[in-house]
């Protein structure tokens, strides 16, 4: 667990590094409440979390100055020492207690905008990884950060998605890697099956967005607002340096 990091990191000012420990561990034990929830769909992060492999990091407001500067400098730590190969169910968990979106318009908007700033703090030596796409538009783009690709989850209070439906607004970013190594073991469209039944179960309907790696760009399922019935631009842009 990181712990809370900046002047907005919280209402008020943190003041001491015992408050920030506090409001780190109440927002852990949140999110570790939220997702080992028995009708918590996704097992894969049941499985990241029940093993404490999750990191999780306590920032402002999301896509502030100060919650990017933090993040970045975090992410590109986790994204150095998580496992190259997917070896095992792994994520970062940024969760951001400043004021949230009023609308999930609003929360796509801001998750895309601290995207951007994400990649615009990224070290350019690190490159895009290559397994993926850097064009929103290809149905093989994935986020990249610090050399490796994420697949990004946005959670919210306002989601229309109940396993989107988090107190404060969150992005989880889990390693492209992982999925790829599923893949290769014959494992993945398995616990894809599952994981769709439970939310079906939870929901009553599948999730419109829902498209595998390859089919159509991941981008739409970023925010976890239903897109497919719009015309919908990704706002995301890679940046040449």
């Amino acid at each position: 667990m990181i712990v809370p990091r900046g002047p907005d990191a919280a209402s008020g000012s943190v003041r001491s590094s015992d408050r920030a420990r506090v409001i780190g561990k109440r927002v852990d034990e949140a999110f570790r409440a939220f997702v080992g929830h028995a009708r918590f769909p996704c097992l894969a992060a049941k499985g990241a979390v029940r093993r404490r492999n999750h990191e999780l990091g306590v920032y402002g407001a999301l896509a502030s100055a100060s919650a990017s500067d933090a993040l970045a400098a975090d992410l590109a730590v986790f994204a150095r020492q998580a496992p190259p190969g997917g070896d095992r169910f792994t994520a970062f968990v940024a969760v951001f207690t400043g004021r949230a979106p009023a609308s999930e318009r609003a929360f796509e908007r801001r998750l895309w905008a601290q995207l951007q700033r994400l990649h615009e703090r990224d070290d350019p030596a690190a490159g895009w990884d290559p397994a993926v796409s850097a064009d929103p538009d290809d149905a093989h783009f994935s986020f990249s950060f610090g050399g490796r690709a994420f697949f990004v989850v946005g959670l919210h209070p306002h989601s229309s998605r109940l396993a989107r439906r988090f107190r404060w607004p969150a992005l989880v970013f889990n390693p492209h890697a992982l999925f790829e190594r599923l893949r290769r073991e014959g494992r993945y469209e398995r616990l894809r099956a599952e994981i769709r039944e439970r939310d079906i179960a939870l929901q009553g309907r599948p999730n419109p967005n829902l498209a595998d790696f390859g089919e159509r760009s991941e981008a739409r399922q970023y925010s976890g607002r239903d897109t497919t019935a719009v015309e919908w631009r990704c706002p995301f842009h890679r940046v040449t340096r």
